[in-house]
């Protein structure tokens, strides 16, 4: 019953974002200078990558991301190919 009362209320709002929206306007505004790379901004903002890229993502800029952060050796699946040994 407690999160029915919650809920009626208006005070079940699930996980708090990591970045308010001017940190994340900022973030955004450091990554589209080109100074900065997604794993930097995480350091400097005390957040993952993942959070980086949903931010860019939500400022719509993840179309060039697709295209400027894919791996060599991107595979659909996500993991990068071991490269063979050389003996």
């Amino acid at each position: 019953m407690k999160i029915a009362k919650a809920k009626a209320k208006g005070r079940l709002r699930g996980k708090q974002p990591k970045l308010n929206p001017r940190q994340e306007a900022h973030l955004v505004e450091l990554f589209e200078t080109g100074e900065h790379s997604t794993a930097e901004l995480a350091d400097l903002f005390g957040v993952g990558r993942s959070t980086v890229y949903r931010a860019l993502e939500s400022q719509q800029i993840s179309d060039d991301l697709t295209l400027c952060f894919r791996p060599a050796g991107h595979t659909t699946a996500g993991r990068l190919r071991r490269q063979p040994r050389s003996r």
